[in-house]
């Protein structure tokens, strides 16, 4: 561990959409981080990699030379292939690292448990990327639960939708299971994410889970449907084949319900290389895509007022890692969260393979 002042040093494993997108630039903006080593072989994320982040940042073709040097580094940074994420967070725990790995943690939720596990008897910080924690309209949205502005929360209606008509390819449209790929596990970590930590544990799980594009392999069309410990219903729809877009949130309670469209700005942002700075705006939406709060009318027609959206706020993830490193703080997002967030997801595919609702138990 670097002493107080000294900023902690990352290794980065992987260098693709996650590992530059998102991650580097975010670890690289915050106070008490740096960017130490790029784990890739390609020699163009190098290129990219060294632009991004400057000459003095190392290389390594594995993660193994990262566990042959572990003194040198304080975190890694898990944003391979999901099929990496167990085995790699599991060796650099027990070289002594904190880690930090995207979502999904794991396959399964007693994989994620057994690192969860691994963690505590290293006396290692183990926190999962859930970004989505921290959007502009999640943070608003959990602002007006906790206000009672909504009254009761009987219903949660949340879409993280696309249109892509022509499947990508890659890993993570593979149809191989050890892959993980597919929307249930990809945004769906997201969105059962965020309806846990507004509404609690689930105890029971509805799914159905298609394969709509010709020369698709893994699902892209998934509907899922929980039921929570206190009673809220949440029905989430994850999908890359929606030619009209829904509301990202509709939110209804005994009082009021919250109605909000489009995603959080920072996604955008950080595709187009804007970074976040110290003092300058981030996260910041324009008023025309303010969600609505009102009882009784359709916000597109005008029902409802206008709710002005929390900025969105990716930065504060990795500062609360920085602390939780430091012993200075929680730990953001754990493992057994995500494992919790597995648990469903996984019965939701039993759900949809099967066609019956499944329990989860206590």
């Amino acid at each position: 561990m670097t002493g107080p002042g000294t900023p902690l040093r990352v290794g980065l494993v992987g260098y693709g959409l996650a590992g530059s997108v998102f991650h580097a630039p975010l670890i690289s903006t915050t106070d008490g981080l740096v960017v130490d080593t790029v784990v890739t072989s390609r020699e163009e994320r190098r290129a990219a990699a060294r632009a991004a982040l400057g000459d003095g940042v190392r290389f390594a073709a594995s993660p193994d030379e990262l566990w042959e040097r572990a003194g040198d580094l304080d975190l890694i940074v898990v944003a391979s292939p999901n099929r990496t994420h167990v085995p790699i967070a599991a060796a650099a725990l027990r070289a002594g690292l904190a880690v930090v790995v995207d979502k999904p943690l794991a396959g399964t939720a007693a994989e994620a448990r057994e690192l969860a596990a691994l963690a505590e008897e290293r006396g290692q910080v183990l926190s999962v990327f859930q970004n989505r924690r921290w959007d502009n309209d999640f943070l608003t949205l959990r602002r007006l639960v906790a206000d009672g502005e909504l009254g009761d929360v009987q219903r949660f209606e949340s879409r993280f939708e696309r249109w892509r008509p022509q499947p990508k390819g890659g890993w993570r449209e593979s149809g191989d299971p050890a892959e993980i790929g597919g929307l249930l596990y990809d945004l769906g970590s997201h969105v059962v994410d965020q309806a846990l930590t507004l509404f609690g544990p689930a105890v029971r799980v509805y799914a159905e889970s298609d394969v709509r594009r010709p020369g698709a392999a893994a699902d892209d069309d998934t509907f899922i449907a929980i039921t929570h410990e206190g009673g809220v219903r949440s029905h989430l729809y994850v999908s890359a084949t929606t030619a009209q877009l829904g509301p990202r949130f509709r939110v209804l309670g005994s009082k009021a319900g919250y109605v909000k469209y489009g995603l959080d700005p920072q996604e955008a942002d950080l595709r187009d290389g804007r970074l976040p700075a110290a003092g300058a705006p981030w996260g910041v939406e324009p008023r025309e895509l303010w969600g609505r709060l009102g009882a009784g009318e359709s916000p597109v027609t005008g029902g409802g007022t206008p709710v002005e959206s929390v900025p969105g706020d990716y930065p504060a993830y990795y500062a609360a890692v920085a602390a939780a490193v430091r012993g200075e703080g929680p730990v953001p997002v754990t493992a057994l969260e995500a494992a919790a967030a597995l648990d469903v997801l996984e019965a939701a595919r039993r759900s949809a393979r099967d066609g019956v609702s499944v329990e989860i138990s206590a």
